[in-house]
């Protein structure tokens, strides 16, 4: 079984994890069940780009407002016929928090709203794949509720309708289909498009409410590639329906592609940038005020449509800025650019008709970031100035800073500015202690061996007087010679000496290594000749015949 709360963890942004916890410990605290819904799993699962954070709460989500304001989670718009808030959070993070509903249909485009439990409102949405749940109870945490087999849907890269009326009820899901399939380039299944063409032959879509379609706009808006989004829209005829004067003539297609690019080159270098208000702005821009006015009055997000108004404000402000004294050097400008807004800067780079702010602006992606790569410089490592030290970091941007200015060119100038942070050289190592006996042998780093007086351990090296005479092979122990035959005249204590001479046998041996070379040669020779000399003893003298008397003649 796949661990969704760890695929959560990892694929969501870290903006986009904390504002889940900080809604998660909110409606634990209230006693609400809240899940995990919509395109989020969906995203989740296929791996595309999450984009907003889809929330479903088991109660009343308008109660909460107060503690997610109070958590630094902005109420952007509250819907109060359907119970949902529109949030941004930290880090430009979109999400809605939705009540669990069940929706019924009177009329085509017109639902009855009540609460109901998660699986009631996952029954009530438009197609598989975006009818799923992922608890974030304690109790289930991590528990995904897919009752109609979206997983598979996905595997299959199709999009499916859940019941055979969708597009009557809600005539909306006409659009939706064709930008989600647009978007993923996944085909409709089967039986959903023989479903989508009929409704399309009879003219169900003009039973589209207003809600629905200002729903619509701004989710194009905050497409990856909206103007592959216009175009599919506009060849199945659903951007007449979202305004009657809306054609691709009247879209700025050319600067709509830059902001898209300029867009991926900003998140590539760690920007996170709300562009929804201003690719509206170039989807719109040839047409008239008066249409533009409408299509901002359809919108339910107050915020979104705010920004939008107010592109021209935050961007003639920075410019003004760049224009002035705070920005002749390029530090300066250095300064102000990260301190700005980045839909600002994004906005000014895209209409700015001043040769001067269009380089400023093309050094500050460019050519400046550059320079980092010069950075630690190499004098700085020979000066101990590591990134252990506190003000390391502080360091860093100071010589940013003036390698924009042209301040740290020679070497000497880099010697210069370290100088004040180089920190004080380490003292030296304390000198050996000094002593006699063991202190002595201690700090040297020997090892004394507890010896007994008047033994020598076995194995023990030689003395250092030893060693100055020359090395002699050391004599292997002789084989005991044949005991001879004991006479009977001999007592018998004469074998006593013997006997205590094979005992201290080993001792002598050791001995014997420890004396000079001469020593041993004679105590080798006495050695050999002392039995031949106890035998001569204990042979008896042959005794002399006696004389025979001369016969008489």
């Amino acid at each position: 079984m796949p661990d969704y709360i760890y695929s959560m963890e990892t694929r969501l942004t870290p903006d986009q994890q904390s504002g889940v916890n900080t809604v998660q410990e909110i409606a634990r605290n209230a006693g609400l069940n809240l899940y995990l819904t919509g395109g989020t799993i969906r995203d989740l699962i296929t791996g595309f780009p999450i984009r907003d954070i889809d929330l479903s709460v088991q109660g009343n989500p308008l109660k909460l407002q107060r503690e997610l304001e109070k958590a630094g989670i902005s109420v952007q718009g509250v819907d109060e016929d359907l119970r949902s808030l529109h949030l941004l959070m930290p880090g430009n993070v979109r999400a809605e928090l939705n009540m669990t509903r069940s929706e019924t249909y009177d009329k085509p485009g017109k639902a009855i709203v009540a609460s109901a439990t998660i699986n009631e409102d996952l029954r009530r949405r438009d197609f598989t794949v975006n009818a799923m749940a992922l608890s974030l109870n304690p109790g289930s945490r991590g528990l995904l509720l897919d009752p109609f087999n979206g997983v598979a849907d996905i595997e299959a890269k199709v999009l499916r309708v859940l019941h055979n009326y969708a597009f009557l009820e809600e005539p909306v899901r006409l659009i939706r289909a064709t930008r989600l399939s647009t978007r993923f380039h996944w085909p409709l299944e089967e039986r959903t498009q023989a479903r989508y063409d009929t409704a399309k032959e009879n003219g169900y879509i003009e039973n589209i409410s207003r809600r629905a379609i200002g729903y619509e706009l701004e989710q194009v808006a905050h497409e990856d590639d909206p103007l592959h989004i216009m175009r599919a829209l506009d060849k199945e005829g659903w951007l007449k329906v979202l305004h009657p004067h809306w054609s691709m003539a009247k879209v700025d297609a050319g600067d709509l592609g830059q902001v898209v690019k300029t867009r991926q080159m900003m998140n590539d270098l760690g920007y996170s940038v709300e562009t929804g208000p201003i690719v509206m702005h170039f989807l719109t821009r040839r047409m008239s005020d008066k249409d533009t006015s409408e299509i901002q009055r359809m919108i339910p997000r107050r915020d979104f449509v705010d920004k939008w108004k107010h592109l021209d404000h935050g961007a003639h402000d920075l410019a003004k800025k760049l224009s002035g004294k705070d920005a002749t050097l390029p530090s300066g400008t250095w300064k102000l650019l990260s301190q700005a807004r980045p839909e600002d800067i994004l906005y000014l780079d895209m209409t700015t008709r001043q040769k001067a702010i269009e380089q400023k602006l093309k050094n500050f992606f460019g050519k400046w970031r550059q320079l980092k790569e010069k950075l630690p410089f190499a004098e700085m490592a020979e000066m101990r100035i590591t990134p252990q030290l506190p003000e390391y970091p502080k360091i860093l941007d100071q010589a940013f800073l003036l390698l924009m200015d042209g301040k740290l060119r020679s070497h000497t100038e880099i010697v210069n500015f370290l100088k004040p942070f180089e920190p004080p050289p380490p003292p030296p190592p304390p000198a050996p202690k000094r002593g006699r006996g063991k202190g002595v042998a201690a700090a040297a780093g020997e090892v004394i061996a507890p010896v007994k007086r008047g033994r020598k351990p076995k194995g023990m090296a030689a003395p250092a007087s030893a060693a100055v005479a020359p090395p002699v092979e050391a004599a292997k122990p002789a084989l005991p010679a044949k005991k001879p035959p004991v006479s009977v005249q001999e007592p018998k204590k004469a074998a006593a000496p013997k006997r205590a001479l094979k005992k201290a046998a080993p001792a002598k041996a050791v001995k014997k290594l420890a004396k000079p070379a001469k020593k041993k040669v004679v105590v080798r020779k006495a050695a050999k000749r002392a039995p031949a000399k106890k035998a001569a003893a204990r042979k008896p003298e042959p005794k002399k015949a006696a004389k025979k008397p001369a016969r008489k003649r």
